[in-house]
């Protein structure tokens, strides 16, 4: 019974590539879309902006219907919709009057899909029988670093070989992904959370638990963690070592995705044989020290590599919580993991915020920005001991 789930739980590593293509395709063209379609660059950087917007609100919304259409039919619109994303990015820029707005819909499309894919890929491993789920749980979370590192090393193959101009066509090839795996999802078996006949918690209900408030604060933290280093990796890479934006890109988040990805797949391979919590506070430990040597080490090359260091130190944050909080709220069902795909997009969003504002603050000094986002680890710390605890001490004083 178990092995005919492992087609599940692969289409869902996939649909975590899918996400990866949605999110990190784009962003490569932001420079051609300036300069093929006249669009001043302060334009073009709002579609990030309306990308994760989007996301955010399908996070929000999925509560609803999700339940109510399950979670195959939701797959399906989530795979199909990355996909149209994806071929009217080609598409309707050339036939509207004002390029930027096809490409404003085309972004639109796709990030309903990306939002989905947030909220229903970890709730579809956890349900399916296997016998550890931190770990599948950590090894499906590494299929998203590995998509953003193949997306953008494929892609950055591909325009050297024929030419950034044909990026519609690379467009048309990542959207056979989401369409291939929406047809796995059609014939693959799909387990629910919820047993027959049970319920899973409503909002209300979910409000009123104190261990849910902990685990979503920890969730911003985790998300706001890995963010606020990974986006300007590349700014250090370029600014402190005085090299071109590319190789600023490879040196930087990619080297961060990687090692991101390597600690996703280690817990994912050995964690049957590792206590959860202490590999989250060892990780929130390299992580707080990866950020003092960020801000504080004189040499560049020595903050490129803490910068490094510290992709490795966030990996298990985002899954290990998914993991933690499954296991807390067994009956939180759609709900807990919509709020908590929530709370790590606006970690996503608010990190490098507030690491872009302090900096600015400081004169542009991104060392005193990430200094002052050490606030994220160390809270994400002061969370896995205080569930830590309260687990010893009885579940009931957290309700």
């Amino acid at each position: 019974m178990k092995n005919q789930y492992n087609r599940t739980i692969t289409a869902c590593f996939v649909g975590y590539i899918v996400q990866a293509i949605v999110n990190n395709f784009v962003p490569l063209l932001f420079l051609t879309f300036q300069r093929s379609y006249q669009i001043p660059l302060s334009q073009i950087t709002l579609l990030v902006t309306f990308n994760f917007g989007i996301q955010l609100l399908v996070d929000i919304l999925s509560v609803g219907f999700v339940d109510r259409i399950g979670y195959r039919a939701s797959m399906l619109i989530a795979h199909i919709m990355a996909a149209a994303g994806l071929v009217c990015l080609t598409v309707l820029p050339e036939v509207l009057p004002a390029p930027f707005a096809g490409i404003l819909i085309a972004v639109m499309i796709y990030a309903v899909g990306g939002g989905l894919l947030e909220v229903l890929v970890s709730p579809v491993v956890e349900a399916c029988p296997s016998d550890n789920k931190e770990k599948a749980m950590s090894m499906l979370h590494s299929f998203y670093c590995w998509g953003h590192v193949g997306v953008v090393l494929l892609s950055t193959l591909f325009f050297k070989v024929f030419g950034i101009d044909n990026w519609k066509m690379l467009a048309l090839i990542w959207a056979v992904v989401p369409l291939g795996n929406a047809f796995v999802f059609t014939r693959v078996p799909m387990a629910t959370l919820m047993e027959e006949g049970e319920k899973g918690l409503g909002l209300r209900e979910l409000f009123g638990i104190r261990l849910f408030w902990i685990l979503l604060i920890m969730m911003v933290c985790a998300g706001a963690s890995e963010q606020a280093v990974s986006q300007w990796a590349s700014v250090f890479a370029e600014k402190g070592l005085g090299i071109s934006k590319t190789a600023g890109d490879l040196a930087g988040p990619m080297a961060f995705g990687i090692l991101m990805g390597i600690s996703r797949a280690f817990y994912g391979k050995y964690g049957d044989r590792i206590d959860l919590d202490r590999f989250m506070i060892y990780s929130c430990g390299l992580c707080i020290l990866s950020y003092l040597g960020i801000s504080l080490l004189p040499v560049p090359l020595l903050s490129l590599a803490a910068c490094a260091v510290c992709g490795l130190s966030v990996g298990i944050m985002w899954p290990g919580t998914f993991s933690k909080a499954s296991a807390a709220l067994p009956k939180g069902g759609t709900a807990l993991f919509a709020l908590l795909a929530l709370g790590g997009d606006v970690g996503c969003s608010g990190g490098p915020t507030l690491v872009g504002a302090v900096s600015s603050a400081w004169g542009d000094n991104l060392k005193m920005g990430v200094l002052a986002g050490i606030v994220f680890p160390v809270v994400l710390l002061a969370g896995i001991l205080f569930c830590g605890k309260a687990g010893r001490g009885g579940g009931e004083s957290l309700s």
